[in-house]
């Protein structure tokens, strides 16, 4: 594969597929924090340990800097979106699905491109998203088969990726949700993934 030429497909691929914008960026570029992971624990996110994709069922920052080791580039995409929207108990599964869906997306082009071991992640709990409606996760209660495999994907929170320097690094500005607006204004947000590329 024609390294500039793959990952500029794998650009178009993140767009075609509902992102905002993508870049390629250095993966020595993606800050790590202990203290970032460590708000998965305390305050206790609500979706703690119910997911393979979330605490303590990942390797968490030590094991994402090891796995950092072995690339060089990644691609970063997001998606903006209306700030009420990510308050909305509906409209905010849908962005976190199509969050999942557009990560998965790249990783699968650039794995039929020849780079096999490209590793996507992506926001919000897997179980919350695709699986709300169940009772529990086959993977964690039963040791079973992801229902959603194509799609799910781990979540950067529990790996203590800086999400705000993320964006930096692709040259954004991070639009954090608010749920309050001015009149006759929309105020946008952003939620991003993330695919390391290899």
């Amino acid at each position: 594969m024609n390294g500039e030429n793959g990952l500029s497909l794998l650009i178009e691929s993140a767009c075609s597929l509902g992102a905002t914008s993508a870049r390629v960026i250095h993966a020595a570029d993606i800050s790590v924090e202990e203290d970032l992971a460590l708000l998965c624990v305390e305050p206790q996110c609500e979706n703690y340990g119910l997911a393979p994709g979330c605490p303590p069922h990942v390797s968490g920052p030590s094991g994402f800097r090891e796995l950092l080791k072995n690339f060089k580039e990644a691609v970063v995409f997001k998606i903006d979106v209306p700030s009420e929207c990510l308050f909305s108990t509906i409209e905010r599964p849908q962005i976190f699905q199509l969050l999942h869906e557009i990560a998965s997306g790249i990783e699968r082009s650039a794995v039929k491109m020849g780079l096999r071991n490209s590793r996507a992640f992506a926001g919000g709990s897997c179980k919350q998203i695709f699986c709300e409606d169940r009772p529990d996760c086959p993977v964690i209660s039963r040791g079973g088969d992801c229902l959603y495999p194509d799609y799910a994907r781990p979540s950067m929170s529990g790996f203590g990726i800086n999400v705000s320097k993320l964006m930096q690094a692709a040259g954004w500005t991070l639009d954090r949700a608010s749920p309050e607006s001015t009149p006759g204004e929309t105020k946008m947000a952003t939620v991003c993934g993330l695919v390391l590329i290899g």
